[in-house]
């Protein structure tokens, strides 16, 4: 069978979610089985791969699949606890009082404390808990959702503890240490050094959209949702905008390139946040009048605004949030996650190797040797959420009402991504696993990068992050993305000869913008608001955005290509 042939063999599942999604708006717990399916069938046409053997990869998967719904659950836990507690709408009373000023509150809320959530917990939650908060600010519901959708994608690489780098190119294992001698060290170490290195490209490709982002959404919102129909209302905020971006990208480069990818946007996002509210409050870099006075912008009275502007959930015009304890006290589960992380992340205090080897492995799935898969239960960050949560009950001296709410509510939300997940990753592992077949034949992801190399040619570095955003929009993960393109693109690299850390960097980047688009972030984001079944719209809005960001990650892209040829 041709090259050609194959490749569109292992173009079909994703057709067939692109079709069933996009075209007849399918959610993903009813389009990502049918397109395990598709790649099952093709699997067995194409590769001549045996059921059994389709089957134990499967299997491979949904094992991949636990270790990430283990972190879902913990993030979705934590907040929830968060919410029970009291402890949420304390951050959120801490929140609203820092400024008047509707382009500042976007910037604080919709970035600055979504970037915070994102590296804690990721999985389209920011945008979920970030929109309601700006909402009862006094947004637009449409205006909410649009902003909180695209600001989501800066730190999403690096979010929920960098599960898109480590947990996503997982699969890659294998090939890395086969190269191990190019990192200088045995396998496990090699591919530690091998996700830290992605992640300092990815810095480069993300940074200048911090900046970017902000100053070009700002003024989004001032053109198409202020009464003077503006772009440069919002503009006028752009030294703000270049403050918050260094608040954020200060912490987020030192880590990225110190310690790793676990902690950039959580700890940036933190740490940030912090020093943004200050210089906030302080009236640093806040748009001024002509006499001095700070400059407050808001939106028309809601009688002016276009109906299409808002839904069935009413936009506040005073806030609601109370505080029930200290901010220090609302705060310190994320603390203690924090500190967690880091003391069982240093390679040099020995916890981590100890954590590590207390996995729970699956070897020979269903007789096959080569299939085998296993869960580092005590080293997930989800687990850490876990206690962090059960803590939590004490900490904020929950009854045991409201202890049981948040674990009866995190486990009904678990439905969704569960099916979801479960399917995807199971598609990826076959996806993979069809290198081992008996007809000799390049597998599903090299074939596809055989292909797409000989059409793109030389243009594929400005094309490398809008395939990782397409990961994104059907599998709605940065993670579940990389897992499934991440051999596709490493082929992509050895076949043009390009730096392999570059390339997987535009894909990691990818899969963040896609966030912005992605069906599942959409729904949820749209949900909370009270704009469901208007996805289309947002969609819409939010498409420009994520043109842009590829254009800027591919310029960067290409950049880095000039300055390091000789990159792994």
């Amino acid at each position: 069978m041709s090259i050609g042939m194959l490749a569109l063999l292992a173009a079909i599942p994703i057709i067939v979610a692109l079709i069933l999604m996009v075209g007849l708006l399918w959610p993903s717990t009813r389009a990502m089985p049918l397109a395990w399916l598709a790649c099952v069938v093709c699997g067995v046409v194409g590769w001549n791969l045996d059921l059994k053997f389709l089957m134990a990869l499967s299997l491979q998967g949904v094992v991949v699949a636990i270790g990430v719904l283990v972190i879902v659950f913990g993030a979705i836990l934590i907040l929830y606890t968060l919410e029970k507690s009291g402890g949420m709408e304390t951050i959120q009373y801490g929140m609203q009082n820092v400024s008047r000023d509707r382009r500042l509150q976007a910037i604080i809320i919709g970035f600055m404390f979504a970037a915070f959530i994102e590296g804690a917990a990721g999985f389209g939650t920011p945008a979920a808990l970030a929109a309601p908060l700006l909402l009862a600010l006094g947004f637009p519901a449409m205006a909410a959702a649009v902003i909180c959708l695209v600001f989501n994608s800066v730190p999403v690489t690096f979010g929920a503890v960098g599960t898109p780098i480590i947990v996503g190119f997982g699969p890659l294992k294998g090939l890395v240490a086969e190269n191990a001698a190019a990192f200088g060290g045995n396998a496990a170490a090699s591919f530690d050094v091998f996700c830290k290195a992605i992640g300092e490209y990815v810095t480069f490709m993300h940074a200048p959209m911090a900046v970017i982002l902000t100053i070009f959404m700002l003024g989004f919102m001032t053109r198409f949702f202020g009464p003077e129909n503006s772009w440069a209302i919002g503009f006028r905020a752009w030294k703000y905008c270049v403050f918050a971006a260094v608040c954020f990208l200060v912490p987020y480069l030192f880590l990225a390139w110190m310690l790793g990818p676990e902690f950039p946007s959580m700890l940036g996002g933190l740490l940030g946040i912090g020093v943004l509210v200050w210089g906030t409050q302080k009236g640093f870099c806040v748009p001024k009048k002509a006499n001095g006075d700070d400059e407050i912008w808001d939106f028309a009275p809601q009688s002016a605004w276009d109906p299409k502007w808002t839904g069935t959930v009413p936009t506040s015009t005073k806030t609601e949030f109370h505080a029930s304890m200290s901010q220090f006290q609302a705060w310190l589960p994320y603390v203690i996650i924090c500190a967690l992380l880091v003391v069982t992340r240093i390679n040099e205090w020995g916890i981590k190797g100890w954590l590590l080897a207390k996995k729970i492995p699956f070897n020979g799935i269903l007789g096959f040797e080569k299939v085998n898969a296993s869960i580092d239960i005590l080293y997930l960050p989800g687990t850490f959420f876990i206690i962090v949560a059960l803590l939590t009950i004490f900490l904020h001296k929950m009854s045991a009402t409201a202890a049981k709410e948040a674990w009866a509510e995190s486990i009904r939300k678990m439905k969704s991504p569960t099916i979801a997940l479960v399917f995807a990753v199971a598609l990826v592992s076959v996806f993979r696993g069809s290198a081992i077949n008996p007809l000799g034949v390049p597998s599903m992801p090299l074939a596809l990068a055989t292909f797409v190399s000989d059409v793109a040619g030389d243009i594929w570095p400005m094309l490398a992050s809008y395939m990782g955003g397409l990961g994104a929009f059907i599998t709605g993960s940065n993670t579940v993305s990389d897992m499934m393109f991440g051999e596709f693109q490493w082929g992509m690299a050895e076949l043009q000869k390009l730096p392999r850390q570059i390339i997987l960097a535009a894909q990691a980047s990818g899969g963040a913008m896609g966030n912005m688009i992605c069906v599942h972030n959409i729904v949820a984001a749209c949900a909370v608001v009270g704009l469901s079944g208007r996805e289309g719209e947002v969609f819409r809005r939010t498409f420009l955005p994520f043109v842009l960001y590829g254009v800027i990650v591919g310029i960067v892209c290409l950049l880095l290509l000039g300055m390091y040829p000789n990159a792994f």
